[in-house]
C-alpha cells in the first residue's frame, strides 16, 4: 500500500465504527473540497472500502465556487489526487451571477444543490460530508448566538435526511487535527482556503475565540457533548409531542387541515403543546416553515385566549390558526388579495366624463 492508503492514525475497527451509517447505501457523493477534513474523508472512506467484500461505491465531487482565482486548479488538484487513487471524480461549477452579501450562505446553498442534483443523477442515495467536532461545535455557538430553539442547537446529526438523499456526517466526534494528521500521514499537500482566517465572516471569528473559550472549559468536545445530550432530549421530546398529538386530535390529520381540542391542547406541557402547534402549522403552511418565535408568540395567545373562553384567529407562515367553540383549527389561508391597479392620471385624465 501506499502512504495514501496504509499507516493511517485509524485503525480498522475505529473505521468500521465511523463509516458504519454508510453500509446502507450503495452508492455515495464523498464532497471533497481539498481541505485537510474532506481529503482525510476520502482517504479514510477508501481505506475502510478497501477491507469490505462488498459495499457502497464512492463519486468523489469538489464544488469550485468560482470565488477565488485559484479554485480552478485546486478542484483539478483533487481530480489528480483521485486518479492516483482510482476513485471517480466530478468538478461542479456555480455558475451566474455570485451575491455581494451573504456570501458564505450563498455559496453553502449553491454546494449542495449541486451535489444532491450529481448524486440523483448518478443513483447515489447519499452525500457524504466531513464536518468534525469543531465544525459541531462552531455551529453550536452560531445558532446559541441567533437565539435558536432546542432542535437548532442539537446542530449538525451524523445522519440526516436532504429530501430523498441522505448526508452523513461520520466525523462529528473526532476533532480536526486528528483528519489533518491523517492527510499529512499521507503526505498530502491540502488546500489553505484563506475565508476560513476572515474575520469578515462569523466563523472564523468564533474560531479565533476558541483557545479562550477552551480555557473556561467550553472545548469542542464539551460543545460537542452538549449538542449529543440535547439530541437526546430532543428525540424525546418529539415523540412525547407525537404521543400528544393522537390524544388532543379532534380526528386524523387531511391535506390540509389539523384540527386540535383546546382544552387538552393547553393542559400539556408547554414544551409539548408548542411543537405540536408547529407540527399543525407545517401541516397546512404554504410558506415554507415555522418561525420558533412567531410560533412562540402565537402559542402565547392561544393559550391565553383558551384559558378565558375568548376566541382567536391569527395567521402564520401561509396557515390560518382559528380558536372557536373549544377548538383549534388550522387549514391553508386564503390567497391573498391582490389589490386592483390603479388607473393611469394620464389615462384618467383624457377619459370621457360620464
Amino acid at each position: 500500500m501506499s502512504a495514501a492508503e496504509g499507516d493511517l492514525p485509524f485503525d480498522a475497527a475505529e473505521l468500521r465504527q465511523v463509516f458504519s451509517s454508510f453500509l446502507d447505501h450503495a452508492g455515495i457523493v464523498l464532497a471533497v473540497s481539498g481541505g485537510p477534513d474532506s481529503t482525510a474523508l476520502m482517504l479514510l472512506a477508501r481505506a475502510w472500502r478497501y477491507g469490505l467484500l462488498d459495499g457502497p461505491g464512492f463519486l468523489v465531487a469538489t464544488v469550485d465556487h468560482g470565488l477565488r482565482p485559484e479554485s480552478r486548479a485546486e478542484a483539478r488538484k483533487v481530480a489528480e489526487l483521485c486518479g492516483h487513487l482510482g476513485l471517480r471524480h466530478e468538478i461542479l461549477t456555480w455558475e451566474g451571477e455570485k451575491p455581494r452579501a451573504r456570501i458564505q450562505e450563498a455559496a453553502r446553498i449553491a454546494r449542495y444543490r449541486l451535489l444532491s442534483q450529481l448524486a440523483r443523477e448518478r443513483g447515489a442515495t447519499a452525500i457524504a460530508l466531513a464536518h468534525t467536532m469543531d465544525d459541531q461545535a462552531e455551529t453550536v455557538l452560531l445558532r446559541l448566538a441567533r437565539g435558536s430553539g432546542l432542535s437548532g442547537l442539537c446542530a449538525m446529526r451524523p445522519v440526516s435526511n436532504s429530501g430523498d438523499l441522505a448526508l452523513l456526517r461520520p466525523f462529528l466526534d473526532i476533532p480536526k487535527s486528528r483528519l489533518v494528521a491523517v492527510v499529512e500521514t499521507a503526505g498530502i499537500d491540502y488546500v489553505r482556503d484563506p475565508s476560513n482566517a476572515d474575520p469578515r465572516f462569523a466563523r472564523p471569528r468564533l474560531r479565533s475565540l476558541a483557545p479562550d473559550l477552551a480555557r473556561e472549559g467550553l472545548d469542542a468536545a464539551r460543545l460537542a457533548l452538549f449538542a449529543q445530550r440535547l439530541s437526546r432530549a430532543e428525540a424525546a421530546l418529539n415523540a412525547a409531542a407525537e404521543d400528544a398529538r393522537g390524544r388532543v386530535s379532534e380526528g386524523p390529520w387531511t391535506d390540509g387541515e389539523a384540527h386540535l381540542k383546546a382544552s387538552p391542547f393547553i393542559a400539556l406541557p408547554e414544551e409539548i403543546s408548542l411543537r405540536l402547534l408547529i407540527q399543525a402549522i407545517d401541516h397546512c403552511a404554504t410558506e415554507g416553515p415555522t418561525e420558533l418565535g412567531k410560533a412562540e408568540d402565537l402559542h402565547r395567545a392561544l393559550r391565553s385566549a383558551a384559558q378565558g373562553g375568548l376566541a382567536l384567529r391569527r395567521t402564520l407562515a401561509g396557515a390560518v390558526v382559528t380558536l372557536r367553540k373549544g377548538r383549534i383549527d388550522i387549514a391553508p389561508a386564503p390567497p391573498r388579495r391582490t389589490p386592483p391597479q390603479r388607473r393611469a392620471r394620464s389615462v384618467a385624465a383624457n377619459s370621457p366624463g360620464v
